[in-house]
């Protein structure tokens, strides 16, 4: 089954976002931007917030997760693993919101373009879980260890959404390499 998701992953990757204008047995290369796109991203605001959001976001998660740790070890600092923990949310939010408008700006549409689908579905499965925490935290509706469980949950899928998110960095270093 991994090896199965894999390779669809990988074929989305190289052919394109939708599996109905390409076919698998295709060789047609993927193009994560069109030259129109490229120069968009390249000449708007949002991808240096990006830029700076997302490594920002990740050493915060670090930190936070150090937090986590030492609170699952020991019991103690509730209160700034908490706090780490919304800071966390925090940028997430923040990163979702300036991403959406960078899509808006680069693709013509808010979420789910099609270069970026796979990442915006999983963004929002990693912004629930983020989201339930806080409901949690702020409702009383779950107990501490129940609410570091569900931030356990949230940072690993957050972990993979990054990964997703670097992968199609990277793809798009190789698509302006191969165009150069």
């Amino acid at each position: 089954m991994l090896g199965f998701l894999t390779n669809f992953y990988k074929d989305e990757v190289i052919l394109g976002g939708s599996m109905t204008s390409v076919s698998a047995s295709s060789h047609q290369q993927f193009m994560l931007y069109t030259p129109a796109q490229r120069a968009r991203r390249d000449a708007t605001v949002w991808t240096l917030v990006q830029g700076v959001l997302a490594p920002l976001q990740f050493v915060v998660f670090l930190i936070s997760l150090c937090f986590v740790v030492r609170y699952m070890a020991t019991g103690e600092g509730y209160a700034v693993t908490t706090a780490s923990i919304i800071a966390k949310t925090a940028l997430l939010y923040l990163i979702m919101v300036t991403g959406a408008i960078w899509e808006k700006v680069v693709f013509g549409q808010w979420l789910f373009a099609p270069a970026f689908f796979w990442e915006d579905v999983f963004s929002f499965v990693v912004i629930a879980l983020h989201t339930l925490y806080l409901y949690g935290l702020l409702t009383g509706a779950l107990t501490p260890d129940a609410l570091i469980v569900v931030v356990l949950a949230a940072y690993a899928t957050y972990v993979i959404n990054a990964g997703q998110f670097l992968w199609k960095l990277r793809a798009a270093r190789l698509q302006a390499e191969a165009a150069a």
